[in-house]
């Protein structure tokens, strides 16, 4: 059993290797933690960069448009979530009606109504970005209007991100 253990890891760290998957591997890191499960991509494109300095530019962009993409497929959870709460409302309308989430809810659903879509460009933020994403949807705000801001505030986290990791961790001679 121990052996099988080691073959696969092995295997998968093979697999998904940076020199030799490269800009694929940033995306599907970056696509995955944009959703709602905890994983961060800036090492991996870090990583990347380190290995392959040349390819900077290439990398923020390829893990922006995936990371994006991830925060669509949350926007879409948030928007499907809303759809199926409204079904469910439709077939118990005599439910009392409860305030969900008390005072912060009321708080944060009112400043993402007053600040639209331009609030999603705090999306990069750790914790806090993913879930925004979903309360975007759950919120219906315009589609690609969010994915706009979205994109914006990825692309910015990623660029300074890498940059600044660059920076405190030169290239050694």
């Amino acid at each position: 059993m121990e052996a099988w253990l080691h073959a696969s890891i092995t295997w998968l760290l093979a697999t998904f290797a940076l020199p030799s998957v490269g800009l694929s591997a940033i995306f599907f890191v970056s696509l995955i933690s944009a959703t709602l499960l905890p994983l961060g991509s800036e090492p991996a494109v870090f990583g990347y960069v380190k290995i392959a300095p040349d390819m900077f530019w290439p990398a923020v962009l390829v893990a922006t448009a995936g990371n994006t993409i991830g925060g669509a497929i949350s926007y879409a959870m948030g928007l499907g979530a809303d759809k199926a709460y409204e079904r469910w409302r439709e077939k118990h309308p005599y439910q009392p009606r409860t305030k969900a989430g008390g005072r912060w809810h009321d708080y944060i659903g009112y400043w993402l109504k007053r600040m639209g879509p331009p609030a999603l460009l705090f999306s990069w933020l750790p914790v806090v970005g993913d879930p925004l994403c979903a309360v975007a949807g759950w919120l219906r705000m315009p589609f690609w209007r969010s994915m706009v801001y979205i994109a914006i505030g990825k692309f910015l986290r990623y660029l300074v991100m890498t940059a600044g990791l660059l920076w405190i961790f030169p290239q050694q001679i």
